[in-house]
């Protein structure tokens, strides 16, 4: 008796191109950018007389990334979606998904870095609300979380980077790139395995006689 060796042809994945390590990592890190804006970016100083009585006049008013730089919430939600969607799209529409993300991705840092950059023009809106008051001189201490934003929106666009050339190991998700994948890799459909019955629908909608 002789066994049979079967040789697999697919190509060895590398674990930073899986598509559930990159799409978790997409993920991940626009929560963790959308996590910075529900944070004070923001700390206002200002006269004890111009607070409201909603303002804690030792610790100054604060100010969430939210409010300090309010596309930051819009983008790192459309990131996440991005990423999902990857895992799920064609080669064309991975184009398009990795295009969005980077623009959401480069978005995210230059809206944190021009609040780092002027916090006190971010507070205005801020200071404003609290105390009718704008155009005031006042000290604003920044917090860390706008540079944590800037670093996760870096490696965010880094991450959409690596889904075009990730995606060459990706398996189609769709029935009719699963057949012509099938058709090339083996030569028949039948050296797969036994078509269903959407196979079935699928090589007659092409003109062929599945019997």
């Amino acid at each position: 008796m002789s066994g049979t060796t079967v040789r697999s042809n697919s190509p060895v994945v590398p674990r930073w191109a899986r598509k559930s390590t990159l799409v978790l990592a997409i993920a991940v890190l626009a929560l963790a950018v959308f996590g910075t804006t529900t944070q004070t970016w923001l700390t206002v100083h200002l006269d004890p007389a111009q607070l409201g009585q909603a303002v804690n006049s030792q610790d100054g008013l604060q100010v969430q990334g939210s409010k300090a730089a309010t596309t930051v919430t819009a983008l790192a939600l459309v990131a996440l979606a991005g990423g999902l969607a990857a895992s799920i799209a064609g080669r064309v529409a991975r184009w398009i998904i990795t295009a969005l993300i980077l623009l959401a991705a480069a978005g995210i840092v230059s809206a944190a870095a021009i609040v780092i950059a002027d916090p006190l023009a971010a507070a205005q809106g801020s200071i404003a609300a609290a105390t009718g008051i704008t155009g005031s001189n006042v000290l604003v201490d920044v917090t860390v979380f706008p540079a944590l934003a800037v670093v996760a929106g870096a490696l965010l666009g880094l991450s959409a980077l690596l889904v075009i050339p990730a995606g060459r190991y990706w398996t189609s998700r769709t029935k009719y790139d699963t057949a012509a994948t099938g058709i090339a890799a083996g030569g028949s459909a039948g050296a797969a395995g036994p078509p269903d019955e959407i196979d079935s629908w699928d090589r007659l909608s092409r003109g062929d006689d599945p019997t």
